[in-house]
């Protein structure tokens, strides 16, 4: 068993990037207020995710797992023998489990934003499988990532599931997929999960659940920011609401202020109005052809699609071409 965190990028400081106290600031001033939702996954809201993978409500999780299994034999073909396999977003690493049973992998790296979560899981994902090699690479993949040197990089194949595409806007995904080109040798695979459009009440019941979790999930943002900068918000002055915008085609999730109210910080004064909200989490969903449009763009050909029955959810299978020579 090899675990070992090998790749540690604190991309949330330095002059490239803003900190975070500085991204929430920018937001909670802006017109409208808003938060990335990277910062819903601390540990808690880590763990909160993984309890509504297991909803009735959110579709998502098993139809995907569903989807992987039925095409794991064409998958395995598609990514070849001894393969090393990236995963973005790796989580609680339940998803990649079908993959690590079926294909011919031998090297495995998790790339996650929430550090703890990551390490915890990896390191079960090593105990589980003691001939694998197991790296944990924490890191924001959003703002591009390097690989490590000690990863080999032929055969390698990356895994993005969840439909967590979907939390970019179409722009930001064209160039985040662009920067995955960058990031992966030419011929290297990319399994993506994608979230489909379909009847609006399937979308909205599956972030407005009954028990409650996806809201908790959603508050616990404001925990998370009261805890790590001393924004002094109460939670109870907020609640949880998302729903469906037909005309951009995503799920927006919201914190709505139940009252007018003024916090202080960093110096400056957020005023929010009675049932004013901070945007914190956009979904967005995708037809086959409009995401393989997208991907192909970015310089990624499609080599296989699968969805399930009912059509709710889609998984590509990408091959990254080569880079198109420069004019002399």
């Amino acid at each position: 068993m090899n675990i070992a965190e090998i790749h540690f990028h604190n991309q949330l400081s330095g002059d490239s990037f803003p900190t975070m106290t500085e991204e929430v600031l920018a937001g909670l001033t802006g017109k409208p207020k808003h938060c990335s939702p990277k910062y819903l996954y601390d540990q808690k809201g880590s763990e909160l995710f993984e309890k509504i993978c297991e909803l009735d409500e959110y579709y998502p999780t098993r139809t995907e797992e569903t989807i992987l299994i039925h095409a794991m034999p064409e998958i395995a073909a598609l990514a070849g023998k001894d393969a090393t396999l990236v995963e973005f977003g790796s989580g609680a690493s339940r998803k990649v489990r079908l993959l690590l049973d079926s294909l011919s992998i031998n090297c495995y790296l998790g790339i996650d934003i929430s550090r703890e979560f990551l390490i915890e899981s990896t390191r079960r994902l090593a105990a589980d499988y003691p001939w694998l090699e197991v790296h944990a690479a924490c890191a924001d993949f959003t703002r591009g990532v390097a690989l490590p040197e000690t990863i080999e990089p032929r055969g390698l194949v990356a895994f993005f599931p969840g439909s967590s595409i979907g939390n970019f806007t179409p722009e930001a995904a064209e160039r985040f997929l662009k920067s995955l080109h960058h990031l992966l040798p030419p011929g290297s695979g990319l399994l993506i999960g994608v979230d489909l459009l379909k009847d609006i009440r399937i979308l909205e019941a599956a972030y407005n659940d009954a028990e409650g979790i996806t809201a908790e999930f959603n508050l616990n943002l404001l925990d998370r920011l009261r805890r790590e900068l001393g924004l002094c918000i109460d939670r109870e002055r907020f609640s949880h609401r998302s729903f469906f915008n037909t005309d951009e085609s995503r799920i927006e999730m919201h914190l709505d202020s139940r009252v007018a109210q003024v916090l202080q910080f960093h110096g400056q004064t957020i005023r929010f109005r009675e049932g004013e909200s901070i945007h914190t989490e956009n979904s967005y969903k995708y037809s086959v052809e409009g995401f393989q449009h997208l991907a192909a763009r970015a310089g990624f050909a499609s080599r296989g699609v699968w969805t399930d029955d009912q059509d709710l959810f889609s998984v590509h299978y990408l091959l990254a071409s080569p880079a198109p020579e420069s004019s002399p």
